[in-house]
């Protein structure tokens, strides 16, 4: 069979892939852009998008029943229409996706291939029964959710992120499998939709890679919900009672029994099929593809993006994978992945907003620092709208002036801390931050002042 040669080959349409076949093809370089599921990736079509669309339906419901509170009489009590919920979420999902379809089909010099792609050699992939080439070839596969090998779990029901998805019926009672950031977004939104929930995490508190006052404080949003966590749970198993699921957490607790059960135990990148032996290309030990400072992975010529790399787990991290590589290659501008300062969010509500070193971190670390903080309770913001829960801190080495961290777990945490993220980016000392006039009444409002009232960290 003749292979069909391009400039570039890429394999995955999530975040980074479609950006780099623009601008490839915008550089005049014909390009072989592979999907074997859905364009737009775990973003678009089973992650950020559809839940985000879905947590936003839990808070109306939320702040529904909250009305009196306001002074808002309702006429009957609250109801929940899960299929018009997953309807809305669909259509949000399916537009994005076509929108991604659409603007692929635009790009002159670029073939969309909807198949599973498997490396032949180092610069050939077979497709079905297509064989491309290329001399530059860009991984951008994603990851998946990681399904231990759990007692009971192949005897049982249950659904992952994706999964859940699909689902068309609210859960009688949904048990979570797993206390971090995926889990406890369902976990919110589906007590809100009006579902029983409990939470199983093996570890001693909820977020492990979180401050424990972070950790404690969301253990209280949740449970203020009337969420059930057991935490320390050391003998997880599954067993069929009936119609519904039985999972067993601790010696002598009873299990705790769902209709339905969904597994959030973390993340495997899909890099196991790819037939990357063939191609030479180096993976670590969890599978991920081995990749330098600038994603170029042990094989020259072959670069790795996204999830698969195992630099981060965020679409943001994603975009920013592509923004490298292009800028490397058709910019002549050196960009790396270390200059890239950790930020994420949690998007239960209220929201946390997170970038730069842990206190945990940064006590490690053995320098001397300061810490800011304030409640919540000491926000006008936050009273005025009746959200009340979470806290700010700031993070600064005592020597420097240099922000080594924020977390802002509060109304708009997720957008506040980009007041903080954005100065670490300039470099700025913390005194710039304590120097800055923002709006009130905001949220963000008080970190000038909680920059100005930094205490030694102990």
């Amino acid at each position: 069979m003749t292979a069909k040669t391009f400039d570039a080959i890429i394999i995955g349409a999530g975040q980074a892939g479609p950006s780099l076949a623009s601008r490839l093809n915008a550089a005049g370089m014909s390009v072989a852009l592979i999907e074997r599921k859905l364009v737009g990736g775990t973003c678009v079509n089973t992650g950020c998008m559809p839940t985000k669309t879905m947590v936003a339906s839990a808070y109306a419901a939320h702040l529904a029943r909250r009305a009196a509170d306001y002074g808002v009489t309702l006429s009957g009590p609250v109801g929940v229409d899960y299929k018009a919920i997953k309807a809305r979420k669909d259509k949000v999902s399916n537009d994005a996706r076509i929108g991604l379809e659409t603007w692929i089909a635009g790009m002159d010099k670029c073939t969309l291939y909807r198949g599973h792609a498997r490396f032949e050699s180092a610069n050939t992939v077979r497709v079905g029964d297509d064989l491309l080439t290329a001399e530059k070839i860009f991984l951008n596969t994603g990851g998946r959710a990681s399904v231990p090998d759990l007692p009971g779990i192949h005897d049982t029901d249950y659904l992952t992120n994706s999964s859940m998805m699909d689902l068309d019926v609210l859960p009688r009672h949904l048990v979570v499998v797993g206390g971090s950031y995926i889990s406890l977004e369902f976990a919110q939104m589906f007590r809100r939709f009006g579902s029983d929930v409990t939470v199983i995490e093996k570890s001693p508190r909820l977020t492990g890679r979180e401050d424990e006052d972070v950790s404690d404080a969301i253990l209280s949003i949740l449970q203020n919900e009337g969420i059930t966590v057991h935490l320390g749970a050391d003998d997880i198993a599954f067993a069929n009672q009936g119609n519904d699921t039985a999972v067993t957490f601790s010696a002598g607790k009873p299990p705790a029994v769902g209709s339905h059960v969904l597994l959030a135990l973390g993340r495997v990148p899909n890099t196991d099929d790819l037939g990357l032996d063939r191609a030479g290309v180096e993976v670590d030990k969890r599978g991920f593809v081995t990749v330098d400072d600038q994603l170029r992975t042990s094989v020259p010529g072959i670069w790795a993006m996204g999830d698969c790399n195992g630099k981060g787990a965020f679409t943001h991290t994603s975009y920013n994978d592509y923004e490298i590589v292009a800028a490397n290659l058709l910019d002549n501008d050196p960009r790396k992945v270390s200059d890239r300062i950790e930020a994420y969010a949690l998007y239960i509500d209220p929201p946390l907003g997170r970038c730069g070193m842990t206190e945990a971190a940064v006590k490690k670390s053995g320098r001397r620092a300061l810490v800011g903080q304030r409640p919540m309770t000491r926000v006008g913001r936050a009273v005025e709208k009746g959200e009340t829960q979470g806290f700010m801190k700031i993070l600064v080495d005592a020597d420097t002036r240099e922000i080594l961290g924020c977390s802002v777990l509060g109304p708009g945490g997720d957008e506040a801390v980009h007041c903080v993220l954005d100065l670490m980016y300039a470099k700025a000392p913390v005194d710039t931050l304590a120097r800055a006039v923002h709006i009130h009444p905001n949220v963000s409002e008080l970190l000038p002042t909680i920059a100005q009232e930094l205490k030694p960290l102990v």
